[in-house]
This record gives structure tokens, sequence and C-alpha cells, in this order.
């Protein structure tokens, strides 16, 4: 297994988890449980636009009051070193994510948000990152903290790892190949010092 590409969630993985999506849900309106962007689809023009406003207005304060986790300029700055290829992929706005990344001084050689075709969990953005990096999914990771970024990964025949940056994360750790608990651990899998289900690689 060669690691020829990284490709990240943002909010919870990259930064801390920022985004309140019950509260966000509860202001637009929507059931309990069902993904905001999802349940936002079903609404009519009119309640949509509202919807956005809602979204919007929180997605920017995130941004602008938003922290890493532990590592995570680091690790970039790492990757970037060892010239692979940084992704971005999110539900969120490409402003959102430029914003971040000027305030917190990251480097990301392409960005996929949720303009840009289908979002997570399909594929789409995967696939279209791997595309422009020149690289197979196999050989890509996506590193992220919910279960649409694992999907998303498994459907692309990507390399899902998580991050248990919040209580629920382990809900989802079925669907990752890795799991990790701090950002630079991801450095061991690139390294190939750490196997499918945690353990170190033993010769």
């Amino acid at each position: 297994m060669t690691i020829r590409a990284v490709i990240f969630d943002l909010d919870g993985t990259l930064t801390e988890p920022f985004l309140d999506f019950d509260q966000i849900r509860q202001e637009i309106g929507l059931p309990a449980g069902v993904g905001v962007l999802e349940g936002m689809n079903q609404l009519s023009a009119e309640q949509k636009r509202r919807a956005e406003k809602i979204l919007i207005k929180h997605e920017d304060h995130a941004a602008q009051n938003s922290k890493l986790n532990h590592g995570a300029k680091e690790l970039l700055d790492n990757l970037q070193l060892r010239k692979l290829p940084i992704g971005l992929l999110t539900r969120n706005l490409r402003k959102n994510v430029e914003l971040v990344a000027a305030i917190h001084g990251l480097h990301f050689d392409a960005i996929i948000d949720r303009t840009d075709g289908p979002a997570k969990p399909d594929s789409f953005g995967v696939l279209q990152l791997c595309r422009q990096f020149n690289v197979q999914p196999s050989e890509t990771l996506v590193v992220g903290d919910f279960r649409h970024d694992l999907q998303c990964a498994k459907d692309a025949g990507a390399i899902p790892v998580l991050i248990r940056t919040h209580s629920s994360a382990d809900d989802f750790a079925h669907l990752a190949d890795f799991t990790i608990d701090r950002l630079e651990e991801l450095l061991a899998i690139i390294d190939r010092k750490l196997k499918p289900g945690g353990g170190p690689v033993t010769s």
C-alpha cells in the first residue's frame, strides 16, 4: 500500500467540532437526525432560500471562530514537505474553507465543496480529487470524523480513516479501514507502520 494523496474533511477533522447541527435543524425546522443538506432538498423553493440563509450564518460564524485540532497544521506541513497532494472535501462552502486556511496558515492543493457536485456521502468529490491529483482511489487516504466521510471513501474505492474527535465517532468505526485519535497518527499509516484494525505492522 503506497499512499500518494490525502483528502481531509474540515469541521471535526482538521478543526474542532463547531457546527451545532441540532441547533441548525431546529432553526430550519427539520426533523431530528436528518442530514441538513438532505432535509433542505425536500423543502419548497422559498423554504430552501430561508434555510440556506440560516445554514450560511452558522457556517460563516464557525469559520470565523475556528480552532484547529491538535497537530493539524504540523501534519499538513509534513504532507506538503513529502509532496503528497492534499485535498479538502467538505459539505461546507469554499469561501469558508479558504477563510479557515487563511486564518490558520493551511495549504490545500484542491478543494471540493457542496456546490461542485453531489455532496458527501456521494463518492463524486473523492473521485474528482483523485482525477485532479492523477492518483488512484486505492492510493488515497480519506480522513474524517463522520459517516459521510467514510462512506464516500468506501464507495470510491479509497481508504477511509476515522478520527475520533467526538463521542459518537465509534458508531462509524465499522466503515473505517483505520481509526486514529490524533491527526499525527496518520503518518504511521502513510509510512506503513500501522495496519488496518489499529495494530502496528510486525515483520
